[in-house]
């Protein structure tokens, strides 16, 4: 027996590696069972070279959890190790012995995982002990046993082994005992060995029987040795990919709209299958579903700064070797590699898209809508994925066509080009409810552009920003003949004093909560509707904007904004306004001739001191001309209570408003109840 110190530089060294080298604990299960993954693999390219005589078929990795002993043992019949090596690679820290086994057989090892020689350490995180027992597959070589308890001391001895191989058996400490947990492991080696590409065994197989899950005689292998990605795709159907797809995310019930197969050798080695799915309403959950692996083992699922940004909404698989397993996140985003692999990427989804586009348009479009937010994402994170993407963006229209962004300017650019020479891409958000705006639109002969997406807000800035002379619309940001201006609008012929007094009568029914209202009087032909309500296309957008990026919270929390235009053209708003003039004039035309009276003795005083600066006038004509002004507001203020009280009992005006708002899906709860009883009354 011999007994010795591990060679480490300070006494500190297990401290660091239990609580900072790794930062989950969890971890310590995928380091153990990649070193006997690559045990194994070692004598696999031992055994290609002749170099081993053995059998090298039913090689394979056990664990097993005793919960009676305390103690977690991962095995395998790999390629073990003699005593001399245990000394070597187990007892100088960092010493990797598949970084020499690499350099010894460079030209057939490709398949070995482990490069970094610290690994084995992470049994120490959960462990007080630690033994090692290994035999080399070297002919005639003694078994031995390794044992260390968390600091530099240990000891080695000869020890009884039958068979190749090396026994890992952790004595799992106090606190991490949920460790030795059936559950526990087998979530585990399902999440960081799934692929690995030696069976991996974790007790057995059970079955239900009598009403009870009963074990059975077979082994439950966690892992599939040869996941979809490390084969050829001629040599697989869209029926495995989806199939893997289930196998990868089996909560996810639709089918992805298309995949991407990697398989690059040079100047990088990476494969993988990316998968683009159907995108919920809740975007950020559908983020960082891309599992990234290093010859098979599992890394990470938080792949954000290792691709660019929108390829976070794919799923699937990207593979490696060329990316590090234990490293942080800061070190990946600045490695070469990972930024020449996130360039490839990039470039392979672009044209594989494009291919796709070009080769079956029809099934590009069908899965349009549900393929849009990851372009749209793409080009609004990434310009060069902007450049290659821009001749495949679509546009769909209320009629379900679909075009490119060159073919819609084609399309529009004649009929809707308004008289500053701005091409006008008129849209909807909701068909349904802005069905009224939709259909004016198309009776002046304009097309009209669906953008319901997550990001369309978005998307159309992009698209104004970078193409100038181009301007989105809303079709209910303002009455047809001011969406498209071709010419100067024919304005109304009612004079100020009709407008004014009309307006305190509209205002007296409109909605109190809900946003603000503003009332303007257009001339929109005795065809068009009596009362519209535009929305603000400005403060529409910056609203929807704000609901997914937190810095604009002032535009979220102000209120929405309208505009009731109200039809001065149209027969029941003159009727309104002949009904108004007739109940009304007895009552307002005293208040209107005090009104005319002041407004003229304050003409008087102005015209007294018309040439004269502010500090000239005298303070007797000043406090006049506000005593004036104070009757006026208060004449004013007597005369809109009047039009307010007349307003508020004019049922045709009540409808009006209320027709505009149900067209907008506005009038709802109490109102809406009101509506029905006042349009009942009104056709008795």
């Amino acid at each position: 027996m011999a007994t010795g110190k591990i060679g480490v530089s300070t006494q500190n060294l297990f401290p660091i590696i239990k609580k900072f080298l790794y930062s989950d604990h969890e971890i310590f299960v995928r380091e153990i069972v990649s070193n006997a993954v690559d045990a194994t693999q070692k004598l696999k390219v031992l055994a290609s070279a002749n170099v081993f005589k053995g059998d090298a078929s039913t090689l394979r990795v056990r664990v097993i959890a005793d919960k009676e002993a305390g103690t977690l043992t991962i095995s395998d019949n790999g390629i073990g190790m003699t005593q001399e090596e245990v000394e070597k690679y187990i007892n100088q820290i960092a010493f990797s012995g598949a970084e020499e086994f690499l350099k010894e057989h460079k030209e057939d090892a490709a398949t070995i995982i482990g490069h970094f020689g610290l690994g084995f350490y992470s049994s120490f995180m959960v462990s007080d002990k630690v033994e090692i027992i290994t035999k080399s597959y070297k002919e005639g070589s003694q078994a031995v046993k390794w044992i260390g308890e968390g600091d530099t001391e240990y000891t080695l001895e000869n020890a009884e082994k039958a068979e190749h191989g090396t026994d890992i058996i952790m004595y799992i400490s106090e606190e991490e005992k949920d460790f030795l947990e059936e559950s526990k492991i087998q979530g585990l080696l399902t999440k960081y060995c799934k692929f690995l590409p030696i069976e991996i065994v974790f007790g057995k197989k059970k079955e239900w029987k009598d009403g009870k899950n009963v074990e059975t005689d077979v082994d439950n292998v966690i892992n599939d040795t040869n996941p979809l990605w490390t084969r050829k795709p001629a040599d697989l159907k869209d029926e495995d990919y989806n199939k893997f797809y289930r196998e990868l995310y089996p909560s996810v019930m639709a089918d992805p709209l298309f995949h991407i197969h990697l398989n690059v050798d040079y100047p990088f080695n990476l494969t993988g299958i990316l998968y683009f799915p159907k995108i919920e309403n809740k975007f950020e959950q559908q983020k960082s579903k891309i599992q990234l692996y290093c010859n098979q083992v599992f890394v990470s699922d938080s792949v954000e700064g290792i691709v660019p940004e929108y390829l976070t909404l794919l799923h699937g698989v990207i593979d490696s070797p060329d990316i590090p397993l234990n490293v942080s996140r800061s070190y990946l985003q600045s490695d070469r590699n990972v930024k020449k692999i996130s360039n490839h990427i990039t470039k392979k989804v672009a044209d594989s898209l494009a291919d796709i586009f070009k080769n079956d348009r029809d099934d590009f479009e069908k899965k349009w809508d549900d393929l849009k937010v990851f372009l749209q994402y793409g080009m609004l994170t990434d310009e060069k994925f902007a450049e290659r993407a821009n001749s495949i963006v679509l546009l769909k229209n209320t009629d379900e066509k679909y075009f490119t962004l060159e073919e819609y300017e084609n399309l529009v650019k004649v009929n809707q080009t308004d008289k500053e020479n701005n091409i006008v891409y008129l849209y909807a958000t909701d068909m349904k409810e802005q069905y009224t705006y939709i259909d004016a639109a198309k009776n002046k002969g304009y097309d009209v552009l669906v953008m319901d997406g997550q990001l369309d807000t978005h998307f159309i800035n992009y698209i104004e920003q970078k193409q100038s002379g181009h301007k989105f619309l809303r079709v209910d940001s303002d009455i047809i003949d001011k969406l498209i201006v071709k010419e100067e609008v024919k304005g109304t012929d009612w004079n100020e004093a009709e407008q004014e007094e009309i307006k305190d009568v509209f205002n007296s029914q409109l909605p109190k909560e809900g946003g603000m209202y503003v009332v303007n009087f257009e001339a929109m032909g005795v065809s068009a509707d009596p009362v519209v309500i535009t929305r603000s296309e400005f403060m529409r957008r910056m609203k929807e904007m704000a609901t997914m990026n937190p810095g604009m919270g002032f535009y979220g929390a102000m209120d929405d904004q309208f505009t009731l235009a109200v039809n001065t053209d149209h027969n029941l708003v003159k009727g309104i306004l002949a009904d108004e003039q007739k109940e009304m004039a007895e009552k307002l035309q005293p208040l209107n001739t005090a009104i005319s009276e002041n407004e003229a003795k304050q003409t008087e005083i102005d015209a007294l001191n018309k040439d004269k600066k502010e500090e000239e006038i005298p303070q007797v004509d000043k406090d006049r001309k506000q005593e004036f002004s104070d009757k006026i507001d208060a004449l004013k203020k007597e005369k809109q209570n009047l039009l307010e009280e007349y307003g508020k009992g004019n049922k045709i005006v009540g409808q009006l408003i209320d027709l505009a708002l149900l067209a907008n899906g506005l009038l709802k709860g109490e109102a809406l109840n009101k509506f029905v009883k006042r349009s009942v009354d009104l056709i008795k």
